[in-house]
């Protein structure tokens, strides 16, 4: 199987259905930053190998492969899985047992301290995107509000593992202090 087939060299690519849009189209844009999100948290998961379970950012990744397999879908084919119903309640589990290794947030923090840390956010940046164009395309087409639950935890959960992974190398959280310069 190739991976070129020259039929998106006019500016268009096709979605499950057949429907061709042009690459433009906020369905693609949405799913395209599905796509980078994904990279973002494989850079993440290669990064903090000895910090965080595999398995736990393969789980996400796979989950996000749905999402934008359901993205790139006209209704519901039978081949694509659905989102596990309770994936984003695991994600707040998973966000509660970081959380009680954690000082109390009292502040804003500014993002930094250590690489692992700025992936963490930079990858939290790209979900909220994603999410956001999520939102614009649903006043185009029906999407399933398990997506948008979906993706608005997975940003938290994101947030809170910066925190977790700055304190498990030993960052110091900068707070933002406004007006002191």
């Amino acid at each position: 199987m190739k991976i070129y087939t020259k039929t998106g060299d006019n500016g268009t690519t096709s979605i499950y259905g057949g429907t061709r849009l042009p690459k433009s189209d906020l369905r693609l844009e949405a799913i395209g930053s599905v796509d980078e999100l994904n990279a973002h948290l494989g850079l993440l998961r290669d990064q903090s190998s000895n910090l965080i379970p595999e398995a736990k950012f393969q789980q996400i990744q796979e989950n996000l492969f749905v999402v934008g397999a359901l993205l790139a879908s006209e209704g519901k084919p039978e081949k694509i899985p659905n989102l596990p119903p309770n994936s984003v309640e695991w994600l707040e589990e998973q966000m509660d047992k970081m959380d009680e290794e954690l000082p109390e947030m009292r502040f804003f923090i500014l993002p930094g301290g250590h690489p692992i840390v700025s992936q963490a956010h930079i990858t939290r940046c790209v979900c909220r995107r994603a999410e956001r164009q999520l939102v614009r395309l649903a006043e185009q087409v029906s999407i399933d509000s398990l997506l948008f639950r979906y993706l608005n935890r997975l940003s938290d959960y994101l947030f809170v593992l910066a925190r977790y992974l700055g304190k498990k190398q030993n960052v110091k959280e900068i707070p933002w202090r406004p007006n002191q310069h």
